[in-house]
């Protein structure tokens, strides 16, 4: 494990400001006192860990992400528990993705011990920022990015990996109890072989111009389809998506190598079968989820992530056609199982797969 130095943050937020800015949470635009960076040189390793002031990064001009866009990061949160200690739930697993992301980029893998390190760190020293439990979370957001000033296709021989953090609340304006979703089929979010299963910054530029497609029609998100057949259903533009029918099962597309292996799916699948459900991964194609949620076969559909946890989709929207689910407001097994992970989260449940992790 490396050592970490500490520099000094000269002008901290003050209490008062802090409280100020913490009043009205949205989501990803407010941000805390201290950053983490990691600095990697091959031949070196990784080198000079610091806990330090949030501030800009001094990039050179020809610095490789700004050009073959070598980057990567995860996403997840910070709870302050009831007993007022501050959890994470499962960094393990996002550490493990982050190092599946950095091997299809061709970046170098950060020990799993130093990203949760990493995070520990930071929370502790910005633990005031931590919204009560009523109030929101603190999401975090590690990731990584070629540093090396070159201009050829080749992976970069150096990196930086940087850890900041965002007190947020509701993922949604308006906190929302189901969303509308925009069905593309004129543009794909990735493609079998592809960068579909890494996070990174390239599959969320992709998702940018059918999401604003979407938003022109009223809708809240973009559903995307497999690029083959333009026919099965893969995911929104960052989250997973989840079926519900009448005979207790649900269903999740596949994981094909185009969809984001999503920490909150691979959780819920776990609540969902504790809870006496039938989970399925199989393909589900959007003619068939038209038909179902007509004929009401289809009793639910939600979407899942680490940012909202589930939301419920309430309408679907394309060019094809336009449908509601259910009744349009959402539904009961979406509620109850969001219910059951939140209570993980926050400490009110039990945690019986020792899925939270103790940060400060």
């Amino acid at each position: 494990m490396l050592d970490f130095s500490i520099s000094p943050l000269l002008n901290p937020t003050s209490p008062d400001e802090r409280a100020a800015a913490m009043e009205q949470l949205g989501f990803g635009t407010l941000f805390t006192d201290h950053m983490v960076t990691i600095r990697y040189t091959q031949g070196q390793g990784w080198h000079d860990a610091v806990l330090g002031p949030r501030e800009p990064i001094a990039l050179d001009p020809a610095a490789a992400v700004l050009h073959y866009a070598q980057e990567i990061f995860e996403g997840l949160k910070a709870y302050r528990l009831p007993d007022g200690a501050i959890a994470s739930f499962r960094p393990q697993a996002n550490a493990e993705r982050f190092n599946q992301s950095a091997t299809r980029l061709a970046m170098p893998h950060l020990p799993e011990e130093l990203f949760v390190e990493s995070i520990r760190r930071l929370v502790a020293a910005d633990a005031d920022w931590v919204p009560d439990a009523d109030k929101g979370s603190l999401y975090l957001r590690p990731f990584m990015f070629a540093s090396e000033a070159f201009l050829g296709v080749r992976p970069a021989r150096e990196y930086i990996y940087c850890v900041i953090a965002s007190p947020v609340g509701g993922y949604f304006k308006g906190g929302k109890s189901t969303v509308t979703l925009w069905v593309s089929h004129d543009h794909v979010r990735a493609v079998p072989g592809g960068t579909g299963a890494a996070k990174c910054g390239g599959n969320y530029a992709a998702s940018l111009e059918p999401q604003a497609q979407g938003i022109a029609k009223g809708c809240d998100q973009v559903l995307f389809l497999d690029a083959v057949e333009r026919k099965w259903v893969e995911e929104l533009g960052g989250m997973n998506v989840m079926f519900v029918f009448t005979d207790g099962t649900i269903i999740t597309p596949p994981l094909n190598g185009s969809i984001l292996p999503g920490i909150t799916r691979d959780s819920l699948r776990t609540v969902a079968a504790e809870a006496g459900y039938t989970v399925k991964e199989q393909p589900y194609s959007f003619e068939q989820w038209q038909d179902d949620a007509k004929s009401g076969r289809l009793k639910e559909a939600f979407a899942c992530g680490t940012a909202a946890v589930i939301t419920s989709i309430g309408e679907v929207r394309s060019t094809r056609g336009d449908f509601v689910i259910g009744n349009g407001d959402g539904g009961e097994v979406a509620r109850l199982l969001r219910e059951a992970l939140v209570g993980i989260q926050l400490g009110t449940r039990p945690d019986p797969h020792g899925w939270m992790t103790t940060l400060a």
